[in-house]
């Protein structure tokens, strides 16, 4: 039997068992002191992936992630996910996923098994995942476990880390925007152990003092106040031989603020996540996993204009129960089974507006509730050398004014064709009964969560998938290439000029939509040697169609559309080598079709009644008939191992867009106007672009 775990030495020990004995071993791995093994990827083989019968799964560790180039070196785990086949971001440098066609609420995030609703720092630009938190995370794309449920394009599961029972370790660094430090150890040994991690952004402790010098000046405008910090932590304690209690939680808040003599304004978001989760062993075959969970997201943005103060709030709030069972059953079966339920309490668009005076108070918005329910079951089954099947049914459901059910059944199969190559496929049905409404086609602090109800049905999807996989090269490489359809009903969209904001009858603003989504997904990776790395290639299409029941209800006149998230091609290159036991250089390459956008097509002018004034109107045609210009990227980093007296450190040096491509954000139109008459003679389309070259260095240590 040998056990191994990343960072730590293998565990090999030879096991005699007869009949139908059984045996339980305990044992601990010891940490690998060695530069070299610190690079090393043992739980993660090539092989093991060509083996395992799930498909469409992308696995990362923070290890791997801190070896990559990263915008302003904040190392983010959802950013390098980005470079895998399947998966986009929103746009330039956010932490949006965009998975398979499917839009940012269309993804269940879990931190250590409970949801986070929105899952970024500063506007979408870093995620909220700390690395020196984060033990592991994996992301499916297709053919989920029957355990999932909730979501149409994606379970991201982010794992964080549970200490140590070893003695007291801390990990940290520090960088241009923030600085980080983990610690861990034990509390009563091999009984209870710890482990806290705490991040914060201090560009706003420069910001404040740049403003106290300017006060006074004519010129003086205050710089906005703006910073964010994200708090994890966890407790394990092992009661017995068989059970294990841990309590495990994330807080984080970002906080943007502009003060002046007449005009304040505040806006503040962020998550709070609390989960105590209880481990049971019945014997060597039955173990069972409890959990209470509770999860919530807020933002709030206050304005206080002379005499009067106006706010407004929205949250999204979750208390769950959950239990899980995992049974080994002698013929090759490993079976999953168990139930959840979740209390969702909704807060839309909470406005309040005051007088300080107390002579004035006018408060609106809507509330809702609701309970989301699901049991499941599925085995992993070996039928024989060459097949292994992953088959499961959810039955899932949500209460509120009126009540869902539905059927989710799952199944994925491998068949080896070889003892290097294997055939997989996979189908999942899916359900979501809360929905984002998004004021953009980004993912914002200010989206909203809405239930499903008697007039909004849950978003519904299927999704097929096949795909090839050859390991060669001496197990060096693994070639994966994989082909998916997915079909999505009641996709949620917004009529012409709907007023999302402080809107009591917000799904009367909602129109519903058929989604369809396909491509090919092409993927090379190699993970042991000096030089190892990956290419990945997407050729995939993304359509929406809203033909309503009139044509107010239609979008694009009924006909489809593509999504401002349909890619064309996607292409990603990541290289890392290892020039020396002291130095490691990493490059990753991405490349874009451009994002689909909506321009005029024509203008018409109208004078009004006296002749004076002149209105110009656009004129659109199809939606997303235009194409922004391609997007590709070049970033480099550069490790260096230094020598501390005591620990390990390094410095590591990135450089973000390396050849300073001006990369599309958006485009707006300018007017030009005749330099005498000063009439609008026509307009000119003009892009905006957020990052230019961008070097960085962070400071990463660990004793």
């Amino acid at each position: 039997m040998q056990a191994s775990y990343l960072g730590f030495t293998p565990y090999t020990r030879q096991v005699r068992i007869t009949g139908e004995e059984q045996q339980r071993l305990n044992f601990s791995l010891e940490p690998a002191n060695t530069e070299l093994r610190e690079v090393q990827v043992e739980t993660n083989t090539l092989r093991q992936k060509l083996n395992d019968t799930r498909m469409s799964v992308e696995r990362l560790t923070s290890r791997e992630a801190k070896l990559l180039p990263a915008l302003f070196g904040e190392v983010d785990l959802v950013k390098v996910l980005q470079l895998k086949p399947g998966v986009q971001s929103g746009g330039e440098g956010t932490s949006g996923l965009y998975v398979r066609g499917g839009g940012p609420d269309q993804n269940l995030v879990l931190l250590d098994d409970a949801v986070l609703y929105n899952p970024s720092h500063l506007f979408g630009f870093f995620s909220v995942f700390n690395p020196d938190a984060v033990k592991s995370v994996e992301l499916f794309k297709g053919g989920f476990p029957a355990q999932y449920g909730g979501r149409l394009s994606s379970v991201m599961e982010v794992k964080l880390n549970d200490g140590n029972n070893e003695g007291i370790r801390a990990t940290g660094g520090l960088g241009l925007i923030s600085s980080r430090l983990t610690v861990d150890g034990p509390i009563l040994k091999d009984k209870l152990h710890f482990a806290i991690s705490g991040r914060r952004t201090y560009a706003d402790i420069f910001t404040r003092q740049i403003n106290r010098l300017s006060e006074g000046r004519d010129d003086f405008s205050p710089i906005p106040d703006y910073y964010f910090y994200d708090l994890n932590a966890k407790l394990t304690y092992k009661i017995g031989e068989n059970d294990e209690l841990a309590l495990s939680g994330y807080y984080g808040r970002d906080f943007f603020g502009f003060n002046d003599e007449d005009f304040k304004f505040g806006f503040d978001w962020g998550n709070t996540m609390g989960n105590l989760r209880w481990r049971h062993r019945f014997n060597n075959s039955l173990y069972a996993t409890t959990s209470l969970q509770t999860s919530r997201y807020q933002y709030s943005i206050r304005n206080e204009i002379d005499v009067f103060a106006l706010s407004l709030t929205s949250a999204i709030r979750d208390y769950t129960f959950k239990t899980d069972f995992d049974l080994f059953v002698d013929g090759g079966h490993s079976i999953k089974f168990g139930a959840k339920a979740t209390h969702h309490h909704f807060t839309v668009g909470r406005l309040n507006f005051q007088a300080t005076d107390s002579t004035l108070d006018i408060g609106a918005g809507s509330t809702f509730g609701g309970v989301e329910f699901g049991a499941y079951a599925s085995d992993d089954y070996e039928v024989n050398a060459r097949l292994s099947v992953n088959y499961g049914l959810r039955l899932s459901g949500f209460h509120s004014d009126t009540t869902y059910l539905a059927l989710e059944p799952r199944v994925a199969a491998k068949f080896n064709l070889t003892e290097n190559a294997s055939l997989k496929a996979s189908f999942a049905s899916m359900k979501q009964y809360i929905h984002l409404v998004a004021y953009s086609g980004a993912s914002l602090p200010t989206d909203v969560w809405y239930p499903s109800t008697a007039n909004v049905a849950p978003q519904r999807s299927q999704q097929v998938a096949l795909g090839f996989s050859q390991l060669f090269g001496r197990g060096r490489y693994l070639l994966t290439n994989e082909v998916y359809y997915k079909w999505m009903r009641n996709q949620l969209d917004f009529r012409e000029g709907a007023n999302l904001f402080v809107n009591d009858s917000l799904q009367k603003e909602f129109l519903f939509g058929i989604g369809r989504s396909y491509g090919n997904e092409i993927y090379l990776e190699k993970i042991k040697g000096k030089t190892t790395g990956w290419l990945g290639y997407t050729l995939s299409w993304t359509y929406r169609k809203f033909d309503g029941a009139n044509t107010l209800d239609d979008i694009n006149d009924g006909r489809w559309f593509p999504t401002r998230y349909d890619r064309r091609h996607d292409l990603s290159l990541v290289v890392l080598h290892q020039l020396s036991k002291r130095l490691s250089l990493t490059g990753a390459f991405t490349f874009s079709s451009g994002n689909p956008y909506s321009i005029p097509a024509a203008r018409m002018a109208f004078q009004d009644v006296e002749g004076k004034g002149t209105s110009i109107v656009p004129i659109y045609e199809d939606r997303n008939g235009y194409r922004l210009s391609s997007y590709h990227r070049l970033d480099l980093s550069a490790v260096l191992k230094l020598r501390p007296r005591r620990g390990e450190a390094d410095l590591t040096f990135s450089v973000y867009n390396v050849y300073n491509r001006r990369n599309p954000y958006f485009v707006y139109f300018d007017q030009l106007k005749d330099e005498e008459t000063r009439q609008v003679v026509g307009f000119q389309a003009k892009q905006v672009s957020l990052f230019p070259i961008i070097p960085s260095v962070t400071y990463n240590f660990k004793f």
